[in-house]
């Protein structure tokens, strides 16, 4: 008896690619949450929004989170012992970090320039505004956020996620495998079978993307809305025109001038990351997204990408970084305090250490505003202004940070002879990947039992 190979699912149609499909999901979640908050209906406030999309959207980004740990870890082992040599392994580690705090600087100068000349919150009403439960953070000094960076305990960084740490630790692993020689030939081949088995990880989750991409969105607008934009619309303007500026404008400076890549065809390569990054509001758990457009779809050889995404995730923060000096000159206005050059300054300086020592985690900007604050005797209590509208902005703004992450490690990656510009310069470079194969492996093992026997 024989059997015939079932038909194609897809009738022959060419299929629609992930990052279409997450866009779809996105723009349909923007339009149900905001009618959704229009109707304002309890059984829908409750067992739909803080129900179903809140489960679906917790799975989700817990999905990501959870690859986030042994990706990084077998990752950045393959990477160093990749780069084979230990003086390159610092040149790379010592340009990321040089270009990462630089792009971080940049950043907040121009935000604190561009919302000076805008000048918003002047003349603001704080009459109306809840503003009891707003706390504090003390800001780290410099030596206890270097000596941080050393865990006492590795396996408890690796339980907590404390990104710093577990990079230093795999970084002093790798090095000791290198130095070991051929003793760790076994080891190196574990870790590369089990970084690519954490790639088809992220494969499998990702095809759940655009159902957690609807439910995290259609939940923000729900709950959020577009009146909380109103009363501060002036200081959201602010920060969107200076995030924009620094995302397709000073860093694709930065590209252009340190590496000489097409800033255009970059874009379009990192686009399936900041859709993510958008989606999560979470450069941590966007870190195997932005892997793959590094490596896959620009050509970054693995040894460096490996390295400089996680370490770009833990320590680069330009689109927070930006929040908070808008956010700054936003407050200083509303309470009519000059804080003079000496203050900006000071906001410039604590937001570049406080990117250092904070997790890439939604929602982190306000604490490392209230840091901030703190420091140029601004209020603490003025961050209720701005609390209702800063999970969209921190969509936004994780959006640049990622954005920047990859530009410097095409800056690196380029600068050290680790970028293939072939694929850099191939259109359809990793779009196969956007597919994740899942389809196709279904249907060649369906096809494999349907033959005769």
């Amino acid at each position: 008896m024989t059997t015939t190979t079932p038909p194609h699912p897809s009738g022959g149609r060419k299929k629609i690619s992930l990052t279409a499909q997450i866009m779809f999901a996105m723009v349909a979640g923007i339009i149900v949450g905001v009618i959704f908050n229009a109707i304002d209906s309890s059984f829908i406030n409750t067992q739909i929004v803080g129900g179903l999309f809140a489960m679906v959207g917790k799975m989700f980004v817990n999905a990501l989170k959870m690859l986030v740990v042994p990706l990084v870890f077998f990752s950045l082992i393959c990477g160093v012992t990749g780069i084979g040599d230990i003086r390159i392994l610092g040149r790379v580690g010592g340009k990321s970090f040089g270009l990462y705090m630089l792009t971080t600087a940049v950043a907040i100068a121009v935000a604190i320039l561009i919302a000076t000349l805008i000048g918003p919150g002047k003349g603001f009403d704080m009459a109306g505004v809840d503003t009891s439960g707003i706390t504090g953070k003390e800001a780290p000094s410099v030596w206890d956020v270097f000596a941080g960076i050393v865990p006492t305990n590795p396996v408890a960084a690796f339980a907590n996620g404390e990104m710093l740490q577990i990079i230093f630790y795999t970084i002093i692993l790798g090095i000791a495998v290198l130095m070991l020689g051929h003793q760790s030939k076994g080891f190196v081949e574990a870790s590369e079978y089990m970084n690519e088995v954490m790639m088809k990880i992220v494969a499998i989750v990702m095809a759940a993307a655009p159902i957690g991409v609807f439910a995290l969105i259609a939940k923000t607008f729900t709950e959020q809305g577009i009146d909380l934009f109103v009363p501060v619309l002036a200081y959201v303007l602010t920060l969107i025109f200076a995030l924009m500026l620094h995302l397709f404008g000073t860093l694709m400076i930065f590209l252009k001038v340190f590496s000489g890549l097409n800033p255009i065809t970059f874009m379009r390569k990192i686009r399936p990351a900041q859709i993510f990054a958008f989606s999560t509001a979470s450069s941590n758990a966007t870190i195997p997204v932005t892997l793959r457009c590094v490596t896959e779809r620009m050509g970054a050889k693995n040894s460096v990408a490996s390295f400089c995404i996680p370490f770009g995730a833990t320590i680069n923060m330009d689109g927070t970084a930006i929040m908070q000096g808008v956010a700054t000159v936003f407050l200083a206005n509303v309470y009519g305090i000059d804080l003079g050059l000496g203050g900006y300054l000071t906001v410039i300086a604590m937001a570049v250490l406080a990117s250092i020592g904070t997790a890439g985690v939604p929602g982190v900007g306000l604490v490392m505003l209230t840091m901030v604050l703190s420091q140029v005797g601004l209020p603490i209590e003025g961050i209720a202004l701005i609390l209702g509208v800063d999970r969209l902005m921190d969509m936004i703004r994780t959006a640049v940070n990622i954005t920047g992450d990859a530009v410097v490690t095409a800056i690196v990656a380029k600068t050290e002879g680790q970028l293939d510009m072939d694929v850099f310069n191939d259109p359809n470079a990793g779009t196969a990947s956007d597919d994740l194969d899942i389809d196709e492996a279904a249907e060649e093992e369906l096809a494999r039992y349907a033959k005769p026997h």
